[in-house]
């Protein structure tokens, strides 16, 4: 019987490879999505699953991908990844500590990325979620880009923007995830994400769908899947727009280790990730 679901699950994660990669003309962009304030490339399960997370978000990056999914563990979860390949081009490395405790959570993260258009592209996070509900869960995140260059550490920083979070499960296997984006130097939601998610015992199928109301014609679309192979192995794969992405993550006690890559400018980009639960 185990081995029957295990092929079942087995089919139902190749049977999405194709649905993620058919379809897309490959068409690589000129700046990188991070350079505003947005959850992209955050964490190396995320990125291997497509950067298709608003609706999964359930690990410490939560604070930045949906903070209402905050609430979705209890305790402290901290948090790093780091881009390992080619860094003379670009380097990312995000960080951040969640805590959650009946169903009220709080976070802490910066992002920054180095040798980009954008300048230094450098963001401080400051999230809380609660659960509403049975089913339902809001999140705040107020966000401040630091200055650069700069003689004094900026707690906060200036150019404040915000996000607004909202994570629904009506059923025990869909999520639905909604990220209201305020990027910084606009006066009002500019970005919306929606997000939904559907979860089996050892796979999770996950798409992200953004807008913005002022632009239509910029919308994108986030596909990805993992599959628990075992009690130690994640397998992960997904599309970011039009850039295929591939992950895998090991589990060992508390540690999760992650690595995802993702396909840029015809070229590959390594990332790796550790998550510590407290």
């Amino acid at each position: 019987m185990i081995s029957i679901l295990k092929i079942s699950h087995v089919k139902l994660f190749l049977s999405v490879i194709p649905l993620i990669f058919g379809g897309f003309s490959v068409s690589w962009g000129t700046s990188y999505p991070f350079e505003l304030a947005r959850p992209l490339y955050i964490g190396a399960r995320a990125l291997g699953m497509g950067n298709a997370f608003t609706a999964v978000a359930d690990d410490a990056t939560a604070g930045f991908w949906n903070p209402a999914g905050l609430i979705q563990w209890q305790g402290v979860k901290i948090f790093g990844v780091s881009k390992i390949h080619d860094r003379q081009d670009y380097a990312f490395d995000p960080k951040g500590i969640g805590y959650s405790y009946r169903g009220n959570a709080f976070f802490w993260g910066n992002k920054i990325a180095l040798r980009v258009a954008g300048g230094t592209p450098d963001f401080n996070y400051y999230s809380f979620g609660r659960q509403v509900g049975s089913y339902l869960a809001i999140g705040l995140s107020l966000k401040f880009k630091r200055k650069h260059p700069a003689n004094y550490y900026q707690f906060f920083g200036s150019d404040f923007s915000y996000d607004v979070a909202m994570l629904s499960r009506p059923s025990p296997r869909i999520q639905i995830g909604v990220l209201m984006q305020n990027p910084p130097q606009k006066r009002a939601i500019n970005l919306i994400s929606f997000g939904l998610s559907y979860r089996r015992p050892r796979i999770i199928v996950s798409t992200d769908f953004v807008l913005s109301p002022s632009e239509i014609a910029e919308s994108e679309i986030h596909l990805g899947a993992e599959w628990k192979f075992n009690k130690y192995l994640r397998l992960r794969t997904g599309i970011s727009e039009t850039h295929p992405t591939f992950g895998l993550g090991i589990v060992i006690w508390n540690l999760r280790l992650d690595y995802a890559w993702i396909r840029e400018y015809g070229l590959g980009s390594h990332f790796v990730s550790a998550e510590f639960k407290g």
